[in-house]
């Protein structure tokens, strides 16, 4: 093979699996001792070794703490929002996985393993390589690997033999999709098939992604079920109300609305009880409960903003969020990764910035201002009168603060964004 050239999973397949596995084996090991390796790996591979090497994971040996309790785990499961979609993850995965000499592992959003079936001579290889419910298969803890390289990348990857940068692991193939909420993108966790190296087949990664989708648009389905009914419920009251008033779901999600345009979402606080509460995009409201949700009913008369400290976490590599504090109390919304630039980019200007400024910043092109102001406007959502505009900025008697991570290259590691690449590589 041509050593400029870019193995596929096409030609892995087309191979004898032990003479994949050596051909992988010798680019890993050449990759490892800062060599050429007789062939490039795929794009995805390579830029996870990178990362194991940056963090210092050890390729020859599997460290790891201990299995999450059984207690922990159920507590997990029964907040996970995929609990109500494991029917259709059994239903499409398991009897086709124990044919194939596979297993079907479900993992949340930290990268611990939820749930686990399929073929029972597989699960027990897995309990001896600790590929068991509890245990923890993030990329940064285990390396390149079907769970916890997806969680990373939020993209479907397979990951055969070899191209898992810990060496126990090179026994097994394995094939992991991302599950996203699909009311506001948060990473719920990841879907994977894994199973003997023998058992590769390129078609799994499709098998998986597709089934990921299939779990996400059930999710969809169960969120749009749940506001037509909470819909049905506040109608009467929302009727008898004069002023502005909507229901919201216990996630914020509007249902209906009086009086007032219709809001996709509001950020309600942490602790939400019956009685007075602030709520940043509408101010005081007075809350009353619902089933399955809230009644939200707006106070016009005019309100001291309260809120004056805002903080922004963007110190974790997934998990990105904005709290806002105050004397009327505190409430914390998670961002996805471009709110999350945004405010970055607004934290590190203070003085504020134009749109065509974020556009450059974001895109390399001052050109792309409406897209800035379409995602400003979701921003000003949850974030109401604490932004202003012409230019873009924190209102200047808020306090704000930024949690960065300890290393300066882990700054949105998946951003794209010119000013964000320019913050994790200053010039020395």
């Amino acid at each position: 093979m041509n050593k400029d050239s870019t193995i596929d999973l096409a030609r892995l397949s087309a191979m004898d699996a032990a003479l994949a596995s050596r051909l992988l084996r010798d680019v890993r090991d050449a990759t490892l001792a800062g060599q050429r390796p007789p062939v490039l790996p795929r794009p995805e591979i390579g830029e996870s070794w990178g990362r194991m090497l940056r963090d210092g994971v050890d390729p020859d040996h599997d460290f790891r703490a201990g299995l999450l309790g059984v207690d922990e785990v159920e507590e997990r499961r029964s907040s996970s929002p995929l609990l109500r979609v494991m029917p259709v993850l059994r239903e499409a995965l398991v009897s086709v996985a124990e044919a194939a000499q596979h297993i079907m592992v479900i993992s949340d959003a930290d990268g611990r393993i939820l749930w686990r079936e399929g073929h029972p001579g597989v699960l027990r290889k897995g309990d001896r390589l600790g590929f068991e419910v509890g245990a923890h298969w993030a990329e940064d803890v285990v390396g390149t690997n079907g769970v916890g390289t997806p969680l990373v990348t939020r993209r479907p990857v397979q990951v055969f033999s070899a191209e898992h940068f810990v060496r126990s692991h090179h026994a097994w193939t394995c094939a992991g999709a991302p599950v996203t909420d699909p009311r506001d993108g948060r990473l719920l966790g990841v879907v994977d098939v894994s199973g003997p190296l023998e058992s590769m087949h390129p078609a799994t990664l499709s098998w998986v992604r597709s089934v990921a989708q299939l779990a996400e648009a059930r999710l969809r389905e169960q969120h749009m079920g749940g506001l037509e009914r909470l819909r049905a419920v506040a109608a009467p009251a929302l009727a008898r109300i004069g002023g502005r008033a909507l229901a919201v779901d216990g996630n914020g999600w509007t249902a209906a609305v009086t009086g007032m345009p219709l809001l996709d979402r509001v950020a309600l606080p942490k602790s939400l009880t019956e009685g007075r509460c602030f709520v940043p995009s509408l101010g005081a409201c007075k809350a009353a409960p619902l089933p399955g949700g809230w009644l939200l009913v707006v106070d016009d008369a005019p309100e001291p903003l309260g809120a004056t400290r805002i903080l922004l976490d963007v110190s974790r590599p997934r998990r990105w969020s904005v709290e806002v504090s105050g004397p009327a109390g505190s409430w914390t919304h998670e961002l996805s990764l471009r709110h999350a630039e945004l405010l970055y980019l607004l934290a590190c200007h203070r003085g504020g910035r134009s749109a065509s400024g974020l556009a450059e910043d974001l895109f390399g092109d001052p050109a792309r201002t409406v897209t800035v102001r379409a995602e400003l406007s979701r921003v000003r959502r949850y974030l109401g009168g604490l932004l202003a505009h012409r230019p873009y900025r924190f209102l200047e008697d808020t306090d704000v603060q930024v949690l960065l991570p300890g290393d300066p290259l882990d700054l949105l590691p998946h951003s794209t964004a010119p000013a964000v690449h320019r913050a994790r590589t200053p010039a020395l």
